[in-house]
């Protein structure tokens, strides 16, 4: 008999957060499943929530699961306080890979070119949120609180108000939300922002994201607003910023164990008086690797006297690297990194060590402790973390922050330098004005950044949010 959440007294109130992916991974060995938590950011952050009580998270756990088998799922995540929503290989191609990433993920990042529109996604996509509630509702009743999360499930608040009108329901996206012109580019833009609306409060990472969607829904829908409020059939949906923080104890105490401070007497051993420029990101259009690897190009051009003393060290994720746009950028990128360090090496130096794959934690830590200068700069990013987890990690209070303006973090770390990363003249200055900045301004800026970033952490992050749901749902009812 499959385990069953579901509390039909309604007395009983928990949080159930639904995402697309469930906070494990799942591997499969010798016909037998294995769930290992993730260590991811949201994971962290809403630890706390989901593993109190009776709150549940629900989403897809990451692997297409036979039929014989569900309930054994259902039974092994339940002791995780967690809930499977089952998808096919089909819907995964439809709904995930289709329609949230080559239609909602380019439009929203403001790269329009790279859309898609496809009916079949859109129906997929559809059908999906519709299993996500239909899933929900198995461990739902009408006094919990629900947070849904991002851009994949933009139709459930409103499918989920339909079937419970009175619940209380927060949803947050974790992109950049665009301008009214670029989000009216989506043939099924009314069905989109019905579905969103049907939340209670709507939280984005900057105020420009709020700005951006209260004025496209506004001029698509037939609802109006006063401030960040809409009004809509008698409801009233608030619309606020909530900037996501990380862990930030997590990355400041790494840096202190031994076995990252071997990692970091590896990686400095011979590169004492080189300067260290530190890139991670997730192969995709939207990180502005290029554009990096251009703008240290320039600087080897025009700054020569800095060839042989700096190095890039630069972390490419591998992501999606069989659809052909991603395919595409890997090869350019391949290729500009390849006639890079053939143009400029020498017997003991690149200007680039470039590594397509992903590192465990604790190397990423070492090199965040040992950078001297992290270059973070996306076309677009609704917060960027990485920016977050480097600030953290610089116990010494050192270390430069190079920061596209693209970026959420921008509006919080005013203390990095902050570039346009269309711009690369600005980024080359940048990197010019890092490496001969003075260890004292080092310090200050870098001592008000993590201020910010302590004092913003994810809990913060979490905290506020439920705490402004709940506030938005009591004023409704006054």
């Amino acid at each position: 008999m499959a385990f069953i959440y579901v509390d039909t007294s309604n007395t009983s109130m928990k949080t159930v957060i639904i995402s697309n992916r469930l906070p494990v991974k799942i591997i499969e060995e010798n016909n037998e499943y294995t769930f290992i938590p993730s260590e991811g950011g949201l994971a962290t952050g809403l630890g706390d929530v989901y593993k109190s009580g009776n709150s549940i998270w629900v989403g897809w756990p990451g692997i297409e699961v036979p039929e014989e088998r569900q309930e054994e799922v259902i039974q092994k995540l339940g002791e995780l306080n967690l809930y499977p929503v089952f998808l096919t290989q089909e819907e995964i191609n439809l709904y995930y890979e289709g329609f949230s990433n080559e239609v909602l993920w380019p439009v929203f990042h403001y790269l329009v070119t790279y859309a898609h529109y496809e009916q079949s996604y859109w129906d997929c996509y559809k059908s999906v949120n519709d299993k996500f509630a239909k899933s929900a509702m198995k461990v739902l009743n009408r006094r919990d609180k629900i947070w849904i999360q991002d851009y994949q499930l933009l139709l459930l608040p409103g499918i989920l108000r339909e079937k419970l009108p009175n619940s209380t329901i927060g949803f947050f996206q974790h992109i950049p939300f665009p301008s009214y012109e670029i989000f009216r580019l989506i043939p099924w833009r009314e069905e989109i922002l019905n579905g969103l609306i049907g939340a209670d409060l709507i939280g984005f990472h900057t105020y420009d994201d709020v700005r951006h969607f209260i004025s496209t829904a506004t001029r698509l829908l037939p609802i109006n607003s006063s401030s960040n409020v809409l009004n809509s059939n008698e409801r009233q949906i608030v619309i606020e910023a909530f900037p996501m923080g990380i862990d930030f104890e997590k990355f400041s105490s790494l840096t202190t164990t031994e076995a990252v401070k071997q990692e970091i007497r590896d990686f400095r051993n011979g590169k004492e008086d080189m300067k260290i420029i530190l890139s991670i990101d997730r192969l995709d259009y939207s990180k502005g690797i290029l554009e990096r690897l251009k703008a240290l190009e320039l600087l080897l051009q025009v700054h020569p006297e800095y060839i042989g003393k700096i190095e890039l060290f630069m972390i490419v994720v591998p992501s999606r690297d069989t659809v052909p746009q991603y395919h595409e950028l890997r090869e350019q990128i391949d290729q500009f990194v390849g006639n890079l360090n053939a143009r400029y090496r020498s017997m003991d130096w690149i200007p680039v060590n470039y590594f397509y794959r992903s590192f465990p934690i604790e190397v990423l830590s070492a090199l965040y402790a040992s950078a001297d200068i992290c270059l973070v700069t996306p076309m677009r990013d609704g917060m960027n973390l990485v920016s977050k987890e480097y600030v953290a990690s610089r116990n010494e209070e050192d270390g430069v922050l190079i920061l596209s303006e693209m970026a959420g973090a921008s509006k919080e770390l005013t203390d990095a330098l902050v570039v346009n990363p269309n711009n690369l003249g600005d980024i080359m200055e940048a990197i010019v004005t890092a490496l001969k900045m003075p260890q004292e301004e080092q310090q200050t800026r870098m001592k008000a950044m993590r201020a910010i970033v302590e004092k913003f952490n994810v809990k913060h992050w979490v905290n506020n949010f439920i705490l402004r749901l709940n506030e938005v749902k009591d004023s409704q009812k006054s």
